[in-house]
């Protein structure tokens, strides 16, 4: 007898022992998928990131390396060799020393054909100087040393020259303009020119630059 009721509850047991097992191949299998499923919201979390972090760089890349600005050309400081004036008639003869500065604001070089910088008085010209061709490197100036000549012989006789001359002071203009190209990461070119706008006031009596402006 009492072996037959050790057997029943031996039968009872057998299938709950069973569905304990499939219990846990069931929370195991969970467990996995969700493992799984985190692993793959932290992938595309690292491929978003990336993304993102791509876009930033190639925008901050384009609106700076990327971006062709035109080069500068300013006249740097002047030194006077010779200054002659007279004030009736009106007549003046000058030369100095000075330096044409193109300065180049791009990652990449800057190559200019030949130039001119002419100065004036009143809108006239009254000297020039060449400016050669030549390379400025990426993020540099380029410094060329020039003597500029300077007379009154082109001069209409009906102009200001003798007031101004008496006052001890000449006011001269210059402008130039150069033509060439700004090469970027060697395979892109593209055209870009260099101006220049300046005016200088002479001191006569200690002839010397009293101020020199260039925009």
């Amino acid at each position: 007898m009492a072996e037959k009721v050790g057997a029943e509850k031996y039968q009872q047991l057998e299938p709950a022992t069973g569905r304990s097992g499939g219990d846990h191949e069931a929370s195991a299998t969970t467990q996995s998928e969700e493992l799984k499923r985190q692993k793959r919201i932290k992938m595309y979390k690292y491929i978003g990131i990336f993304i993102v972090f791509q876009i930033v760089v190639i925008s901050v890349f384009g609106l700076t390396v990327m971006k062709v600005k035109s080069p500068k050309i300013r006249l740097g400081n002047i030194y006077v060799l010779s200054l002659n004036s007279v004030p009736a008639p009106p007549s003046f003869d000058m030369s100095f020393e000075t330096q044409i500065r193109v300065r180049n604001l791009n990652w990449g070089t800057y190559k200019f054909n030949d130039g001119m910088a002419t100065f004036m008085y009143e809108g006239v010209p009254v000297g020039q100087v060449a400016i050669p061709s030549s390379k400025v490197g990426m993020r540099s100036t380029k410094k060329i040393d020039v003597v500029v000549s300077v007379n009154s012989a082109a001069l209409p006789s009906n102009s200001a020259l003798g007031n101004e001359l008496s006052s001890g002071l000449l006011v001269l203009t210059s402008q130039a303009k150069l033509s060439g190209k700004v090469k970027l990461m060697m395979i892109m070119k593209k055209n870009k020119s260099a101006e220049m706008s300046c005016s200088m006031m002479f001191n006569l009596a200690a002839k010397s630059v009293q101020n020199l402006d260039c925009d």
